[in-house]
């Protein structure tokens, strides 16, 4: 039995545009992979969030209970709390397409 009025999953617009996004990088001090990670992610962030996002980048040896709560196994790791679904990217995020999928600002084709 069909709903009234449902909608199919394909004809959902895929609106990036009016999204609040809330980041936690996990990065293990000022190593070489933390400070890239911040860097792309800075830049990411710049061109496709321009003031839709709140970013905290957290040091997993001086808050290792927020690593442990978010069940961080490797640093970096990007977490996407908001918007839904939640996602786990972990790397120095150099991979700018695989970032973009992941944070849901860009289609795969």
């Amino acid at each position: 039995m069909k709903t009234p009025g449902a909608k199919k999953l394909s004809e959902f617009k895929f609106d990036t545009v009016n999204r609040q996004y809330v980041l936690r990088l996990y990065v293990t001090g000022a190593t070489t992979r933390s400070r890239r990670a911040i860097l792309n992610l800075n830049a990411i962030c710049s061109e496709y969030l321009k003031g839709r996002y709140d970013l905290q980048v957290i040091d997993i040896h001086q808050k290792p209970t927020l690593a442990k709560d978010e069940q961080i196994l490797a640093a970096p790791t990007l977490v996407k709390k908001l918007p839904a679904p939640m996602r786990k990217i972990i790397g120095d995020l150099s991979d700018r397409e695989s970032v973009l999928l992941g944070l849901d600002l860009k289609r795969k084709s």
